[in-house]
């Protein structure tokens, strides 16, 4: 029997529905309506379609839209006293700043300058220490979607096998802290485990697989364990399709969830954006 797709948009629908209500109450009490600012740095097209996204879900729900497009040799210094400008701007309610950067520019240090109750994207290390210590209000954006997406399938997390193949900051490493508040065994894979041989075994346990490394079909699908939850973040461009880190056919035949690349993690990970603007705008004015 074929998995079930997990598919973002479906769920991604239903979050917005209640992000839509919720901003027009919360504009009815405090007299404006959340914003958003978005920093581009030079072009990407990768980046370019995310904030086309961004825009669209932002408009839909009725949250303002502000995009800063910068010139690619900017310093750090410039970025810097600009994202301070929008920390002390009591109308911006959300920064994000899109990636990927210019070499010059420290990521972590970027994240760090921004206001933590403005932080949108969940990075900044005071937001990342709440994961941590489970209470956080906003956590990073594509380890939520993940999150939803797991929770989506109705199963009890408490006590099941969870993998995690890729430990980044963005969803490796927060996913991890998430799973474990909710009590679920959770092993972190990365370049070390592939480079021992060993990624195969770990893998074959996951009654729950997240795959975030971003290379095309890393993970095989007979390695998926019969029944597993699959949640496949990566998105890679072979022979001008797009495909993700899972093998997708074989692995849909083994698994009972699975997420489809493009239209899994992708469309949910925006509104998990807009929904952390929202919650910010609800700190700052104290609602």
């Amino acid at each position: 029997m074929s998995a079930q797709l997990l598919e973002g948009k479906i769920i991604a629908a239903q979050i917005k529905q209640d992000l839509r209500q919720e901003v027009r109450s919360l504009k009815q009490k405090s007299g404006r309506s959340p914003r958003l600012v978005s920093i581009q740095i030079g072009e990407n097209p990768a980046s370019a379609v995310y904030i086309k996204s961004q825009k669209k879900t932002a408009q839909g729900l009725g949250i303002e839209y502000t995009l800063e497009t910068l010139e690619l040799d900017i310093s750090q210094k410039t970025l810097t006293r600009l994202i301070e400008g929008l920390n002390h701007d009591e109308t911006v309610s959300g920064i994000i700043v899109q990636l990927p950067l210019p070499k010059a520019i420290d990521h972590r240090l970027t994240m760090s300058s921004i206001a933590p109750e403005k932080d949108a994207e969940g990075m900044h290390p005071e937001n990342l220490g709440r994961v941590l210590l489970g209470n956080a209000k906003l956590a990073p954006c594509t380890a939520q979607a993940a999150m939803q997406l797991i929770e989506s399938t109705g199963i009890t997390l408490y006590g099941k096998e969870a993998v995690i193949v890729g430990h980044s900051e963005i969803v490796g490493k927060p996913l991890s802290m998430l799973l474990l508040n909710k009590f679920v065994t959770t092993t972190v894979c990365h370049i070390a485990t592939g480079e021992r041989g060993n990624l195969a075994e770990h893998v074959k346990r996951a009654e729950i697989l997240v795959v975030a490394v971003g290379k095309a079909e890393l993970v095989k699908g007979d390695w998926i364990k019969e029944g597993a939850i699959v949640i496949d973040v990566g998105i890679n461009r072979v022979e001008g399709k797009l495909v993700g880190d899972v093998e997708f056919e074989a692995a849909r035949e083994r698994a009972s969830f699975i997420t489809p690349v493009p239209g899994g993690v992708g469309p949910l990970t925006v509104t998990m954006l807009m929904r952390n603007v929202v919650e910010a705008f609800r700190m700052q004015e104290k609602l």
